[in-house]
């Protein structure tokens, strides 16, 4: 019988976090993951989830784990599979860790990833947009902060998580602007800034004084901004974008929408799936085709210089209403 909290702790203090130097947000993502797989395993078996052994998390319960996330927690098939990744992950590390469970572990490891839909990405109209951006009214503190913070989280299509970690030493206002982005992965890129995103960003950098923190945004405490303070500030400036752009109000808005803006505008722009993946920090182009799906411009390129086959007119003959009678009958 195998302990599984040794193997747990193990996995995130040491393999995680020194031997792959996974960000922060992952062993966030990954511990939470286990959480809900301990707590799931523990009221399964009836015991405290520190009781819990190795043996007892099985490829039969992985899967009415997951299964139990899909119908009691209603998760998507993506959360569904984010979650399936962790555990995966997990299981690699008892490969080498715990030899003796190596056909527990591959029949973990063969536990497929449920296939998800690929819907059309959501974005805004560059009217939606431009009724966002002059939202904040740069006459208080924050609304000069808000006003920077969505032009740039716009204009160099930031995650938010990119967004809130950025630093001041990042920034590069003169002669030539641009932003210093450490993205996804450990991914770093250099992006030129617009005028206009450069003087909103002067302007909150005058007012935003002497910090002991090293971040650009920070809150009215003088701390560094949250997901949930990013997405509060955004909520509050939809609600007032509607007033004179109704569209937008039956759209949801999120940080990653604004993403999805910046692309969707790049790519209209540029003709250039290459240059939107290099401008958003995408590892590979597959991730930056979903953008081509929907982007209707290019399918109407090639509409227009294909031709229409030509169709032999006909004429219909409705049916004898004796006969339909008898076929009916």
């Amino acid at each position: 019988m195998i302990p599984l909290a040794p193997h747990l702790e193990a996995f995130f203090r040491t393999h995680l976090a020194r031997d792959r130097a996974c960000s922060r947000h992952t062993c966030e993502t990954y511990a939470h993951a286990f959480q809900l797989l301990v707590s799931f395993a523990a009221t399964r078996h009836k015991i405290a989830p520190s009781a819990l052994l190795l043996e007892q998390l099985d490829a039969p319960l992985v899967l009415d784990f997951l299964a139990d996330l899909e119908t009691t927690r209603r998760n998507s098939p993506t959360t569904r599979n984010a979650r399936l990744a962790a555990i995966k992950s997990f299981a690699h590390f008892l490969e080498y860790r715990v030899p003796a469970a190596i056909d527990q572990v591959r029949s973990i490891l063969g536990i497929p990833a449920k296939r998800t839909d690929l819907p059309l990405v959501d974005s805004l109209t560059r009217d939606e947009v431009h009724a966002l951006l002059k939202a904040p009214e740069a006459t208080t503190r924050l609304g000069i902060r808000d006003r920077a913070m969505l032009y740039l989280c716009f204009a160099a299509g930031l995650r938010v998580s990119e967004l809130i970690g950025l630093r001041c030493d990042e920034l590069q206002l003169h002669p030539d602007p641009s932003v210093h982005v450490r993205g996804k992965g450990r991914r770093e890129r250099v992006l030129p800034l617009w005028k206009e995103t450069t003087a909103a960003l002067q302007a909150w950098l005058a007012v935003r004084g002497d910090r002991l923190t090293r971040e650009v945004f920070v809150n009215a405490r003088g701390q560094p901004l949250t997901r949930s303070g990013v997405e509060y500030v955004l909520n509050k400036y939809v609600e007032k974008a509607a007033a004179g752009t109704p569209s937008i109000a039956s759209k949801r808005v999120s940080p990653h929408v604004l993403r999805h803006s910046c692309a969707m505008q790049t790519l209209q722009a540029t003709r250039d799936v290459r240059k939107v993946s290099l401008w958003l920090g995408h590892a590979s182009i597959k991730s930056t085709e979903m953008y081509l799906r929907a982007d209707p411009t290019e399918k109407l390129a090639a509409l227009n210089a294909g031709v229409a086959p030509v169709l032999q007119p006909g004429h219909f003959r409705p049916p004898d209403r004796l006969l339909a009678m008898l076929r009916e009958s």
